[in-house]
C-alpha cells in the first residue's frame, strides 16, 4: 500500500511538472503576439513611452485608420486573397501530381528526374534572368506572374512523394487488379491517403503567396490593378518612416499622428490573423488524414 501510495504522489508530481511546464510554454508562445497586438492598438506617442505588456494603456484604432486609409489597400487584399487561394490549390495539385509520379516504381525516368528537379533547388538563374525571361514570356504587368512561375516547387514534390513512398504499394495493385486506371489512383486512392502531407504544404504555399511582395515590386509595381496587400502594406510603412505619402499629400497629419513602430505592429496583424484564422481549418485535415491512413494502412 506503501508503494501504491508512493506511486501516486510520484504521478501527482510529475503531471504538476508537465502542467506547469507547458503553462510556461503557452505563455513564451503568446505573449509576442499579445505585445504586438497591444502596440497595434495603443496610441503612439504613449508607445514611445515603452513598458507595454499584454495590453494598451491608452487604447485608439489611428493606428489601423491610417493604414485602411490608403488607397489600394482593398484592391491590394482582393488580389492577395485570389492569389493565395488560386496559388495554393494549383501548388497542391501540381506537386501531388509529379510526385505520384516520381513515386512509381514502373517509371523508367524517375532517378534521372529526380536529380534534374534537385539541380534547381542548388542553382538558379538569377534576380536579372528571372526578370528577361518574365518578360519575353509578357507576364510583367498580369496577374499570371504570381500563378505561373509558382506553379511548380520541387521542395513540395520531394516532401509528397516521400509521404507516398511511405504507403503500401500493394494499395495501388489492388486498385489495378479492381480495374483502375492511374489517374482513378491518383485521385481515389493516393490523394486521401495524402491529406495530412498535403494540408501541411498548402500551408507553405498559402503563406509564401500571402506574404509575397516583391515580385509586385519587380513586375506590377506600375500596374494599380495587380497590386498586393503586403507591397501595399510596405509603401505604407514607408510612408510613416520618410513622412511621405503616396497617395494623398494632404494626409501630412495623420502620418504625423502615428509612430512607425505602431504601425509597423499594426501591419504585422494585419497579415498574420488571416493566416491565423485559415489554420484551424488545416489543422482540422491534418487530424482527418492521419486517422484515414491509419484505418486504411
Amino acid at each position: 500500500m506503501q508503494g501504491v501510495a508512493k506511486k501516486q504522489t510520484g504521478d501527482k508530481v510529475f503531471d504538476l511538472f508537465i502542467y506547469v511546464f507547458m503553462a510556461i510554454v503557452a505563455i513564451v508562445t503568446l505573449y509576442p503576439f499579445l505585445n504586438v497586438l497591444a502596440i497595434s492598438f495603443n496610441d503612439s506617442v504613449d508607445t514611445v513611452r515603452g513598458g507595454l505588456t499584454i495590453y494598451p494603456r491608452e487604447f485608439t484604432l489611428k493606428n489601423y485608420e491610417t493604414i485602411f486609409g490608403f488607397e489600394g489597400l482593398l484592391t491590394g487584399f482582393k488580389n492577395s486573397v485570389i492569389r493565395t487561394v488560386l496559388g495554393t490549390l494549383i501548388g497542391v495539385i501540381s506537386a501531388s501530381m509529379m510526385a505520384y509520379t516520381l513515386s512509381r516504381p514502373d517509371f523508367q525516368a524517375r532517378r534521372w528526374m529526380s536529380v534534374v528537379f534537385a539541380l534547381t533547388m542548388y542553382f538558379t538563374g538569377g534576380l536579372i534572368p528571372g526578370f528577361l525571361l518574365m518578360k519575353n514570356l509578357g507576364l510583367i504587368g498580369t496577374f499570371s506572374v504570381y500563378i505561373i512561375p509558382a506553379i511548380l516547387s520541387v521542395w513540395n514534390v520531394f516532401v509528397v512523394r516521400s509521404y507516398i513512398d511511405g504507403l503500401p504499394y500493394a494499395l495501388q495493385e489492388s486498385a489495378k487488379i479492381d480495374g483502375a486506371n492511374d489517374w482513378t489512383i491518383f485521385w481515389k486512392v493516393i490523394l486521401p491517403l495524402c491529406q495530412p502531407v498535403l494540408a501541411t504544404i498548402a500551408l507553405f504555399i498559402a503563406v509564401g503567396h500571402w506574404n509575397s511582395w516583391f515580385d509586385t515590386y519587380l513586375f506590377n509595381n506600375r500596374n494599380a490593378e495587380n497590386t498586393t496587400l503586403q507591397y501595399e502594406l510596405m509603401k505604407v510603412l514607408l510612408s510613416t518612416q520618410t513622412g511621405s505619402n503616396y497617395r494623398d499629400p494632404n494626409a501630412q497629419q495623420s502620418l504625423a499622428a502615428v509612430s512607425p513602430e505602431s504601425i509597423k505592429m499594426a501591419i504585422t496583424i494585419v497579415v498574420t490573423v488571416p493566416i491565423l484564422l485559415v489554420y484551424p481549418f488545416l489543422q482540422k485535415y491534418f487530424v482527418k488524414g492521419m486517422t484515414l491512413g491509419a484505418v486504411k494502412s
